[in-house]
């Protein structure tokens, strides 16, 4: 079993920052690409920013500048600093991990409970 533990959601005013954090526990081989997608009400669910094993990352052009996503490999675990807050910003924030269980399995598609961010005044 596999768990995505995620922290650190709230409400916050326009302007303000964040900082999500991601902790996987479980039967974890290794951790391929870690990343945040988030869903607004209404909306379908979209990627926000994802970092790869060596450290390559990837951001939605709204976040680009404001955003930055890190990873703690010895801790199995994924950051997302938040900066300059915006209200369209407001969304459910899921964490996602790829990973694999064992050496010659295969790779395994997680996801985190989900973490709301609220951003207004």
């Amino acid at each position: 079993q596999v768990q995505l533990v995620e922290s650190g959601g709230g409400l916050v005013q326009p302007g303000g920052s964040l900082r999500l954090s991601c902790a996987a526990s479980g039967s974890i081989f290794s951790i391929n690409a870690m990343g945040w997608y988030r869903q607004a009400p209404g909306k379908q669910r979209e990627l926000v920013a994802a970092i790869t094993s060596g450290g390559t990352t990837n951001y939605a052009d709204s976040v680009k500048g404001r955003f930055t996503i890190s990873r703690d490999n010895a801790k199995n675990t994924v950051y997302l600093q938040m900066n300059s807050l915006k209200p369209e910003d407001t969304a459910v924030y899921y964490c996602n991990t790829k990973l694999k269980r064992s050496g010659w399995g295969p790779e395994y598609n997680y996801w985190g409970q989900g973490t709301q961010v609220t951003v207004s005044s």
